[in-house]
């Protein structure tokens, strides 16, 4: 046996764990029929661009809660609690990345997610990836973490993400993590906000349409709840929401994108055919 002392490089990830022990998570989950989002990939991919499977589950995720203020929410305290609810909606994003050597999970948070389109969130997603946790600037607080004492951090740590006005700039007001990159079907997790989705991997499975079986690409969509927060109703709700609206995304305008040199109207591909093949690479948005 060997012994060796905490890795510095997962500092954060202990805090973040001592922070959520007063959660009271509620899990539930539902399979999302993922030939919209194979076919709209698809079409990205063929004009150059790219679609990350995560992207779609946010973008879906922001328009609903929109809809669900009690969801869109915070907590704080235990004897006298109080709740904060927020009129901009915030994803918090998991990132599978390496800091001076060692691999671990980071977060990204994709601020004003009522004004974003697909294409915005996309952007936001391919900066974070491609940042070095090392050196970028949006992990400089992981590190200033890891320099200061144990206590010291924690302290540290616990008061930024003790301020419910800070939360949407901090934490996000919901949670995405994603392990559809391997082969992982579904799993639950609480991702330090009210509503937290974990995203499957997207496979060829058996379905019935209009009363016959054909095969279709389809994702586990898991979602936790803090039960402090919002209700099984509520929840069960949402995650419905979130479901159609990502099997039928493609009948919704998208809004105005913004691009270059100006801006476009993009109205995302038809639904195609049973067949189609999955293609689900996740692009290791954990």
């Amino acid at each position: 046996m060997t012994e060796q002392p905490f890795a510095t490089q997962r500092r954060h990830t202990l805090f973040f764990l001592d922070q959520i022990r007063d959660f009271s998570p509620v899990f539930l989950d539902t399979e999302v029929d993922a030939t919209a989002i194979v076919a709209g990939r698809e079409r990205a991919r063929r004009a150059g661009e790219r679609r990350s499977v995560v992207s779609y589950v946010v973008h879906a995720a922001a328009d609903v809660l929109r809809k669900h203020p009690e969801a869109n929410a915070a907590i704080q305290g235990r004897l006298d609690p109080v709740v904060a609810t927020y009129d901009t909606v915030a994803a918090k994003v998991t990132l599978d990345k390496t800091l001076d050597g060692r691999r671990v999970v980071l977060a990204t948070v994709i601020p004003r997610l009522e004004n974003a389109s697909l294409a915005d969130v996309q952007a936001h997603l391919d900066r974070a990836i491609e940042a070095d946790p090392d050196t970028a600037e949006e992990f400089a607080g992981i590190r200033a973490l890891r320099r200061l004492p144990w206590q010291v951090a924690l302290d540290r740590f616990r008061e930024a993400a003790g301020l419910l006005d800070r939360r949407p700039a901090v934490t996000g007001t919901f949670s995405v993590t994603s392990l559809g990159h391997r082969a992982i079907d579904g799993f639950h997790s609480v991702g330090g906000t009210t509503i937290t989705l974990g995203v499957g991997r997207i496979a060829d499975r058996p379905v019935v349409r209009d009363g016959a079986i054909g095969i279709a690409p389809v994702m586990r969509l898991s979602m936790a709840f803090d039960h402090r927060v919002i209700d099984g109703a509520e929840g069960a709700d949402v995650l419905t929401e979130i479901k159609d609206a990502l099997e039928a995304f493609d009948e919704r305008p998208v809004r105005a994108q913004a691009v270059r040199g100006g801006a476009r109207d993009l109205t995302e591909p038809a639904r195609r055919p049973l067949r189609e093949p999955a293609g689900a690479d996740h692009l290791r948005h954990r």
